[in-house]
């Protein structure tokens, strides 16, 4: 995984359950003959999926199992006996996503991650060391802020050196903030809630770097040809940038993990939700989320 040799896909939502990830339906039966699990069930929108290698995915293994108990991470090869993976195309004709289909798929007791029943407490710590670590590196936004500036050079006669600047000091800061959190792991210390804080800050600095490139052009934003201004990939990666919000948890979720699990505030009340939880169960159920 960490030199490339073996790609991996993300197998966790379904239909019906994206940002609620604990709604998932995708099943995991015990088979003790073979000393292992039976797994049915789709995923959709899995990352890399299209190309990937092997995969990672919750399933339930445990239907009787309050939601966000029950489920198990197994990881699998996605040329197995029984996977059937469909290629999603995308609006810019690339393809990095996928639906996988899991018919009487057997994985072995050596490819559980954690323990059966665990695996909530193992996404979390997938998801905690995406959003706050893995998924964007900062030379992302450092070479994007130099190209900016430069953009910013070349058009004295468009205005957005403020904004040229916020991009600047966010992409610093951004960098610090992940040597930070590189030097807290390597420590023994962990990513928690605040990935979720960390991963506000880059999809929103992402965007908002794009929007300041494409004030500066104008309409020169669309075209292609001859010349840095033309090559389309400001363009390009503005699109891109608009599914940071969405991806690895949208920015909504994040912003009620925030509120919840750092500042404190009580759990948001919604129909049938939190509302329907007495407030000393939903507090245990938060601690228990957090561990």
């Amino acid at each position: 995984m960490t030199d490339g040799s073996l790609i991996w896909a993300q197998a966790w939502s379904e239909p019906g359950a994206g940002s609620d990830l604990a709604a998932i339906r995708s099943t995991a039966r015990r088979d003790d003959t073979r000393g292992g699990w039976i797994l049915n069930g789709q995923k959709i929108w899995s990352s890399r999926a299209a190309w990937a290698d092997r995969g990672f995915g919750l399933f339930r293994s445990d239907p009787t199992a309050e939601r966000h108990r029950g489920l198990t991470y197994f990881l699998f090869p996605l040329d197995a006996e029984g996977i059937t993976v469909r290629p999603i195309a995308q609006l810019d004709g690339t393809t990095g996503f996928a639906e996988i289909f899991f018919d009487d798929v057997f994985v072995p007791d050596a490819d559980v991650l954690g323990a059966p029943g665990d695996g909530w407490r193992v996404a979390m710590s997938t998801a905690g060391n995406e959003r706050g670590l893995s998924l964007r590196a900062p030379g992302r936004f450092l070479a994007a802020t130099d190209r900016l500036i430069e953009l910013q050079s070349a058009h004295p006669e468009i205005d957005e050196a403020d904004a040229v600047v916020d991009a600047w000091i966010g992409a610093e800061a951004y960098r610090l903030y992940t040597w930070q959190t590189v030097s807290t792991v390597l420590e023994g210390g962990a990513v928690g809630a605040e990935g979720s804080m960390n991963k506000v800050f880059w999809s929103e600095l992402d965007v908002d770097l794009h929007e300041t490139a494409l004030r500066i052009l104008g309409p020169l934003a669309e075209l292609r040809g001859p010349g840095a201004e033309r090559d389309g990939r400001w363009a390009e990666d503005y699109l891109f940038s608009l599914s940071g919000p969405i991806y690895a948890g949208t920015n909504e979720i994040q912003r009620n993990i925030i509120a919840e699990r750092i500042l404190g505030l009580p759990a948001a009340a919604t129909e049938g939700g939190h509302d329907a939880v007495p407030p000393q169960r939903r507090a245990d159920r938060l601690r228990r989320d957090h561990r």
